[in-house]
């Protein structure tokens, strides 16, 4: 094995234990991808969310953006940024659109239908993105449920195109 994939591995290893230490899994993000493309494929399983998902989250884009928003959430959480910052990541302030720009440079990755899959799961919010805005649990999650409806929408965006290739 080269250096840059040991390298890529271990980077990924580690945002996939931030995404658990989190308490978000990738069955979790598969379950989003499923709401968002039953209804377009009919006999969809959860095995194949659930490999879309683990294709998404192997993208060395999608793992930074994972390890950067959890370590600013995490931060904040725990009032280790100067303020105005702390107070506008801790309260996921209305005005404040970085964690979505992060979140769009994942759904960028596959095309401008994950943008329309972000945007409706960005507002729905369902399964675990309904917990992950859920303030009352004191954890700071302006980056994490952002970035888990950009991986829900852009595994969703990657499993549409390859069912469209193989119509």
């Amino acid at each position: 094995m080269s250096e840059e994939k040991r390298i890529m591995s271990k980077i990924e290893q580690a945002a996939r234990k931030r995404l658990e230490e989190r308490g978000v899994t990738i069955e979790d993000i598969a379950e989003l991808v499923y709401y968002l493309q039953s209804k377009y494929h009919p006999n969809l399983q959860i095995e194949e969310c659930i490999h879309n998902v683990n294709r998404v989250i192997a993208k060395r884009e999608v793992q930074n953006a994972i390890l950067t928003g959890i370590q600013l959430d995490k931060l904040a959480e725990n009032g280790m940024l100067d303020e105005p910052l702390q107070t506008t990541i801790k309260s996921d302030e209305g005005l404040y659109g970085i964690d979505e720009i992060l979140a769009l440079s994942i759904v960028n990755i596959y095309g401008s239908i994950g943008f329309t899959n972000y945007g409706y799961i960005d507002k729905e919010k369902p399964g675990i993105l309904k917990h992950l805005n859920d303030k009352s649990s004191g954890q700071c999650h302006t980056f994490l449920d952002d970035i888990v409806g950009a991986i829900a929408a852009a595994a969703s965006s990657r499993l549409a195109h390859r069912a469209a290739n193989t119509e």
